[in-house]
């Protein structure tokens, strides 16, 4: 039995040797195809997807959100100074042009008025005085029973007292006007869109407490972006939808565009007239606008291109001789739901990486992913 043990033994022996020899010697890996002069980093290669960048018509319809205002906003102010007693609308009433909004306490404007009256009747008495004084001065002079100095005064006397009336009844005039100031009337038809004063508050003459929608046309305001503007829509009629309701339409045409460019969003604000105002279309109500702009040919590439290269938009670009990419800024025409319109910076053949840009660095090499599983099947086919 044992001499029959010893061969196995040895047998192991020796594998086990052949085994730590192995393990000591150096293992060479497969050969890898890269030319000599190339850097570190290019070893590397990323996967990208790319796509040929090629003109396209850029849709010609146009779709924006806005709401219905007023073409005409009135601020409404009393125009005299005074402590509220009373409010009578809120808001969202609609007024009448001769409703009382609010009222003053009219303390003093009454006075005013009560000193007017009583200026008045004594004017007036002073002339009546100074007309039975020169009507008995007339009579006296033609019988040759007083003398001209005397009837040049009573006649002086009667004109004075004359314009002491008419300046009373000015005066009148005035303190009247001045109460009537105590009541607020906005002077015109609409809607309350707002107010800025409660019973009980001093106001002062002049200070707008309330803002009017007028009634009569509407508005449908629209913030849009700049680049829209500059390509205005080849037809002029707009058309606008309620948002609630489609079935609720209306058509209008651009009746004024802002000269400034909102800082906090970037647009512009649109104002499209429109030509008949459903009732369905109160004011605030949310509508959708559509124009039909003229056509035209851009460079247009999905948002997973878009890169982000020294605070601008940027782009990959593949260049097939050499296998590497180069960044590159672009000027943005418009933004799309899922895609981008490109103004400038890209040319028309040229190919932009639009899948793996993450991964990028400039002057790095890639592999583009329907070249590279060509290869691959090329490769398996032939090692079969």
């Amino acid at each position: 039995m044992t001499s029959r043990l010893r061969p196995s033994v040895a047998f192991l022996t020796l594998v086990m040797a052949a085994a730590l020899l192995a393990g000591e010697r150096p293992v060479q890996a497969a050969p890898v195809d890269t030319p000599a002069d190339a850097p570190a980093e290019d070893l590397a290669v990323v996967l990208v997807r790319v796509r040929q960048a090629q003109k396209t018509p850029v849709a010609s319809d146009v779709v924006l959100t806005g709401d219905i205002q007023a073409q005409a906003q009135t601020n409404v102010a009393f125009r005299t100074n005074g402590k509220v007693a009373e409010r009578r609308v809120e808001v969202g009433d609609h007024i009448a042009a001769d409703q009382v909004l609010a009222v003053l306490e009219p303390l003093t404007q009454r006075a005013n008025l009560d000193n007017a009256r009583a200026a008045l009747v004594s004017a007036e008495a002073q002339l009546t005085q100074a007309k039975v004084t020169f009507e008995r001065q007339k009579q006296l002079i033609g019988s040759g029973y007083t003398t001209r100095p005397s009837y040049d005064n009573a006649e002086q006397q009667l004109r004075t007292s004359q314009a002491a009336v008419d300046s009373a009844k000015a005066a009148l005039g005035t303190a009247e006007e001045q109460l009537s100031y105590t009541e607020l009337r906005a002077g015109v038809s609409g809607i309350v869109m707002s107010r800025t004063f409660e019973v009980g508050q001093v106001v002062q003459a002049g200070q707008a407490v309330m803002v009017l929608a007028q009634d009569g046309p509407r508005d449908a305001v629209f913030n849009v972006y700049e680049a829209l503007t500059a390509n205005p829509p080849a037809e002029k009629t707009i058309r606008v939808t309620l948002q609630s309701d489609p079935r609720v339409e209306a058509t209008g045409h651009v009746r004024e565009i802002s000269p400034t460019v909102d800082a906090s969003s970037g647009t512009v604000r649109v104002k499209v007239g429109l030509e008949e105002t459903p009732p369905a279309m109160s004011l605030g109500a949310v509508v959708i606008g559509r124009g039909r702009f003229a056509q035209r040919e851009a460079v247009v590439l999905p948002w997973s291109a878009l890169y982000r290269f020294d605070d601008r938009p940027a782009v990959w670009i593949y260049d097939p001789a050499t296998g590497r990419v180069s960044i590159r800024g672009v000027e943005i025409d418009r933004y799309g739901f899922d895609d981008i319109v490109l103004k400038g910076g890209v040319e028309p053949g040229e190919t932009v990486v639009i899948a793996g840009i993450q991964f990028l660095r400039p002057g790095q090499r890639v592999a583009v992913a329907g070249q590279a599983d060509a290869a691959a099947n090329a490769a398996e086919k032939g090692g079969r």
